[in-house]
């Protein structure tokens, strides 16, 4: 079996289900050459049933213009704010808050996120999760 030389890596974010071939998606995509139709087709066929979370997506573009990609999971802080029911975190996590979590709500969170973090133990992917949390502005009691 022969191994097809990668061209280039990109990284997208996208809504699950409503990726068009229009900016951002196009203009990352049409200058690797590849078909842009085929990626929007194949990403919201993969994606319909997640509702509106944003889907992180590494794409490894080949030289002969093929291409192949890996759906994550969505941003903790997406997940972290979906969960406050907050559109977005404290500009002055210090200063304002703008929400609390329990810590069996932040530990939801670690166990959705944990395929993509670097530790396979619960405990430390909750530490990880809360980290970011306080970072945005979110008290845990």
């Amino acid at each position: 079996m022969t191994t097809k030389k990668i061209m280039r890596k990109l990284k997208l974010q996208i809504q699950a289900g409503k990726a068009t071939p229009a900016p951002p998606v196009g203009t990352t995509l049409g200058p690797v050459g590849i078909n842009i139709g085929d990626f929007v087709s194949r990403f919201n066929e993969k994606t319909r049933e997640m509702g509106n979370d944003v889907i992180p997506v590494e794409l490894t573009v080949y030289e002969d213009r093929t291409f192949d990609f890996i759906l994550k999971t969505p941003p903790a802080s997406r997940l972290l704010l979906k969960m406050l029911g907050q559109e977005k975190g404290s500009g002055k996590n210090v200063l304002s808050k703008v929400g609390t979590l329990t810590k069996q709500q932040v530990e939801e969170v670690a166990k959705q996120k944990m395929p993509d973090l670097n530790t396979k133990d619960l405990e430390k992917a909750t530490k990880i999760i809360a980290g970011t949390a306080r970072s945005m502005g979110i008290e845990i009691k």
